[in-house]
């Protein structure tokens, strides 16, 4: 008897999802992308966040260059399991986890998971325009698509450290060839990159006009 791999509002299983996805990097993600929300249309606590783990790898692909950006996201995503996990019934839906925090008045709080889910989206942001400028830019050198993909999401939000940080960290950026290939496996990378792009980005505003609604889309980096 055959089940289908993921269902609502379950964790994915993540080696399931390997052995039946075949092709690009993006391959996963794109399936889990499919069951983030619920049949009522809300966002989904843990498919949501099994998607932003499912696209670690691909930030995995970029090696010392992403290393500080994978780091802030593997937080953010721990964060807001953990809450998750410390209730599953009353965080089924992602939201939940901010209006608690908002009637708590600790929203605002560097550890909260209002922040969690607002600095998770701006880095998933990043990694949308990155793509997407790889795919409508081919003539542009990987630094170059990093760094424009930067100044268009997280460098508003970052102070002069964070920025300087990531300048330099640009300077390790793979080469763009190389990184494709390693990126594409066996299956169609342009067609998976736009996949990619016109699917999560509904998504990510989706969270930025949820964020806005209660006052919390733009806080800066303390």
């Amino acid at each position: 008897m055959q089940s289908s791999i993921i269902k609502p509002g379950l964790i994915l299983d993540f080696d399931a999802v390997k052995r039946k996805m075949e092709g690009t990097v993006f391959a996963p993600a794109l399936e889990g992308m499919k069951h983030v929300k619920s049949e009522e249309g809300e966002m989904l606590a843990m498919p949501f966040l099994d998607v932003c783990k499912l696209l670690l790898p691909v930030i995995d692909k970029f090696g010392a260059a992403m290393a500080l950006v994978k780091s802030d996201i593997g937080g953010n995503i721990t964060r807001l399991e953990n809450k998750y996990l410390s209730n599953p019934s009353e965080f089924h839906l992602l939201y939940s986890m901010v209006r608690v925090e908002i009637e708590a008045k600790t929203s605002k709080a560097s550890s909260s998971c209002t922040n969690g889910l607002l600095w998770l989206t701006r880095a998933m942001d990043f990694l949308v325009e990155l793509f997407r400028n790889l795919l409508e830019h081919p003539d542009w050198t990987m630094s170059q698509a990093c760094t424009d993909s930067y100044s268009k999401t997280l460098k508003k939000w970052h102070g002069w450290l964070a920025s300087s940080s990531f300048a330099l960290a640009m300077k390790l950026a793979p080469e763009r060839k190389k990184f494709m290939d390693v990126v594409g496996g066996t299956g169609d990378i342009d067609l998976d990159i736009e996949k990619f792009c016109t699917t999560f980005s509904p998504l990510l505003e989706e969270n930025h006009k949820f964020l806005a609604s209660v006052g919390m889309d733009d806080l800066k980096a303390s």
